[in-house]
């Protein structure tokens, strides 16, 4: 296992690289530049050519990409544009504990209340209880995350007053654990709901085939009990498509971010990326793109050793 690991690690280099390549060609691309909205139209041209010798952005692209990547394998994403002279990694671990403590608590949510619906759906299949949860699971995947967002903001935030409708704590309140979980609540729970919907449907498709296998039979037939028989022999063996969504769940976050962290007010990464990309903040949308290419390495490699650790068949 150890070696498969190292063996992933090494192979995720070069696709780390491609997507850089690919990344910055893009935005090299893009029409207009950084300079359209920080220079005010009637500055000189002279200020304007300093600005961009200062900042490498009259180098040749292959140039700016080489200057890039040399320092980025320092660990120096450089500053932003926008924001002289701060560091781009200064700005990324800022926020990054935002958006983690999000990521976790929504992918939390998402697998306790899916996991046990998808199962129940599938130990009563063609029910009411199994039409209502299918039912559910599909608006569940068919709700933007936005307008969903913002049906909660006006109704438990506005109407109700439950809830705060936006930002990561209250102003000039002292720390404390309830106010950042009050917060929480409906930024988490919008970001899990198109994730709990689709895990639901797999949960319950991979149970209700596991469910009908001969061995499932054997172990009703010695008496065990059901929940024994479900939890025990069904479940563990209907966990690799589970798996498999976990592993796609996690980079999805990133994006699904973004539009919950806007709708929230919420400073996080995904918050940051959309900022960047209206101001043209390049290095900061480059040190985005490779934290989120990186996520995704994770999520794929956290997916294949849950393989081995949950189906002993899986070797590697």
């Amino acid at each position: 296992m150890t070696s498969y690991i190292i063996r992933r690690v090494l192979m995720a280099i070069p696709l780390l690289i491609g997507i850089t390549i690919i990344s910055f060609a893009i935005i090299q691309a893009a029409p207009g530049g950084p300079t359209t909205l920080l220079m005010d139209p009637k500055i000189k041209p002279e200020d304007k050519i300093k600005f961009e010798e200062k900042y490498g952005l009259n180098d040749p692209v292959h140039v700016q990409y080489g200057k890039w990547l040399g320092n980025m394998l320092k660990g120096d994403f450089g500053t932003s544009l926008i924001r002289r002279g701060v560091p781009v990694s200064e700005m990324v671990m800022n926020r990054l504990p935002n958006t983690l403590l999000l990521m976790g608590t929504s992918t939390l949510i998402a697998f306790l209340i899916a996991v046990p619906l998808g199962i129940f759906s599938a130990t009563r299949p063609y029910t009411k209880l199994d039409y209502t949860v299918t039912v559910g699971s599909f608006l569940g995947v068919a709700t933007p995350n936005f307008w969903l967002g913002l049906m909660m903001i006006i109704f438990f935030g506005v109407q109700l007053g439950w809830f705060p409708t936006g930002g990561v704590a209250t102003l000039n309140a002292p720390f404390s654990i309830w106010d950042r979980l009050h917060h929480l609540v409906m930024p988490a729970f919008v970001l899990a709901a198109a994730d709990m919907a689709a895990l639901t449907r797999y949960t319950r498709s991979s149970m209700l085939e596991v469910l009908q296998q001969d061995y499932i039979r054997t172990a009703k037939s010695k008496g065990f009990r059901e929940r024994t028989v479900v939890l025990k022999h069904g479940l563990r063996n209907g966990l690799i498509p589970i798996i498999t969504m976990f592993g796609l769940i996690l980079p999805n976050l990133i994006g699904g971010a973004a539009i919950t962290e806007s709708v929230f007010g919420w400073p996080g990464i995904g918050r940051l990326f959309i900022e960047s990309a209206f101001t043209r903040d390049y290095p900061v949308i480059m040190a985005l793109t490779v934290l989120t290419a990186v996520f995704v390495v994770i999520g794929n490699l956290l997916a294949d050793i849950l393989y081995a650790i949950f189906d002993p068949r899986i070797e590697y």
